[in-house]
């Protein structure tokens, strides 16, 4: 049996209005969440038209003239909008009878493409537990006829199982939200060896030893620490669903552990530096759950990833602006503050959930609602743009002009009290010998 997508009304509304748009074929992406027994379906969103006019000139229309590259650079935009719990489940094409025949094996290498783009973004691993089957989509303009499949993304030669489609109003009224603020202060070091001062790489190394922090973290859910599989719900009163969306907050506390491993041995590094990165602030992050008897786990696993994600996809964003920009790499560079892009949140009509996006200082709000119309095919008013924290800062330290003449002297403060840290147990071993052989000596004399 072929799992099941639960999907909200209004995605078959917009796909019905994309098949009546006159284009011999559409794509594009559907977002929702996955759980074991079924899978949720908020939202489709087609793919941007990335050069109108020589999309209009395309004669006869193919498949083969699909821009496979643009489908997969929108779903890791669209991915960066997506707060916790929610991913993109798969792609969906409308297609003319001329050119459905094709359409399966398009979609399911659309489907792999889109996923490999995913994973090399993500800072976490997926659970073996979960689910890795992603939706095929496919719909004739012409008959309306709705075909579902689904294609393992774990297996490269995965082949298509049968899957449901089913519509429900209102299906993401009432879900369930988590919430919590954390505060960064990462300090990552950059190697005199890193070459031409690689700041991207060395960043996304020293998130992703942050990261592992975050896993290992403990997480209070409204100041209680709750089993893994017991019902987020458990204790508390359910809300019903309705056609008014209502949501369930619950607020959470992240508790990072201070020092990892089960062994209180450690070792330490010596290392030369050129400088190093440090990136401060309080980030807001938020995940969305299902109200059908949501476990702890799902939960938490949710708010996790948008801890990590939110702070590496920010820290993306900021590179490629400074890539746009042209800011010259130096050799010797010079102290840099930068900001990082600001989180909001937007609500989505009829439902519990609000998607995201970042801003920078400079940045108007027209630009955001335009990129909620490009990237998301949403229109976003003015006032429903809420921003969900302040400034977080990206300090780029160099070493000092005097590294030359104070590295010896560092090294040999760091070799000294490595050497005193390794001896100790010998100098704490002769002080207990002595004092035994004095005792000794006492008890015998008298």
């Amino acid at each position: 049996m072929g799992r099941t997508y639960l999907v909200e009304e209004g995605v078959g509304q917009y796909l019905s209005e994309l098949s009546t748009a006159g284009r011999p074929f559409v794509t594009g992406l559907l977002i929702g969440q996955c759980s074991p027994q079924r899978d949720y379906v908020l939202r489709a969103v087609r793919t941007p038209p990335r050069d109108q006019h020589k999309e209009e000139n395309v004669s006869p229309p193919k498949l083969a003239a699909l821009d496979e590259e643009w489908v997969t650079t929108h779903a890791s935009q669209v991915s960066r909008m997506l707060p916790g719990g929610l991913l993109v489940l798969g792609v969906f094409m409308i297609a003319t009878p001329e050119l459905s025949k094709d359409g399966q094996s398009t979609l399911r290498k659309l489907i792999f493409s889109v996923e490999k783009s995913l994973t090399k973004r993500r800072l976490w691993k997926p659970a073996e537990e979960e689910v890795s089957d992603r939706a095929a989509l496919q719909i004739c303009s012409a008959t309306k006829k709705v075909v579902c499949r689904t294609y393992d993304v774990q297996d490269p030669k995965s082949s298509a199982k049968p899957a449901d489609w089913k519509y429900q109003s209102a299906l993401s009224a009432s879900w369930l939200a988590l919430g919590c603020t954390v505060n960064v202060n990462i300090h990552i070091p950059l190697l005199a060896t890193s070459p031409n001062h690689d700041l991207e790489k060395n960043t996304k190394n020293g998130l992703n030893r942050w990261s592992k922090q975050i896993e290992d973290s403990v997480f209070l859910i409204n100041g209680q620490v709750k089993d893994d599989d017991t019902e987020l719900l458990e204790g508390q009163k359910k809300l019903k669903g309705n056609t008014q969306s209502s949501t369930q907050f619950s607020d959470v506390k992240v508790l990072t552990q201070l020092c990892q491993g089960s062994s209180p041995r450690s070792t330490a590094t010596v290392q030369v530096c050129s400088g190093s990165i440090n990136l401060r602030g309080a980030v807001k992050c938020r995940a969305y759950i299902h109200n059908n008897k949501p476990r702890v786990k799902e939960a938490i696993q949710a708010l996790k990833r948008d801890i990590i994600n939110t702070l590496s996809d920010r820290c993306e964003i900021l590179f490629e602006d400074l890539i746009l920009n042209e800011r010259p790499q130096k050799k010797n560079f010079e102290r840099e503050y930068h900001m990082l892009p600001q989180r909001l949140f937007v609500p989505v009509a009829g439902s519990s959930v609000m998607l995201s996006d970042y801003k920078f200082s400079d940045e108007a709000t027209a630009e955001i609602q335009e990129r909620f119309v490009e990237m998301l095919d949403q229109a976003v008013q003015a006032e429903d743009i809420h921003i969900a924290e302040g400034i977080s800062t990206v300090d780029i330290c160099p070493v000092p002009d005097t590294l030359e003449d104070t590295q010896q002297t560092q090294l040999t403060k760091a070799t000294l009290l490595l050497k005193l840290q390794q001896n100790m147990g010998v100098v704490v071993a002769a002080a207990v010998a002595v004092l035994a052989s004095i005792f000794s000596f006492n008890y015998f004399s008298d």
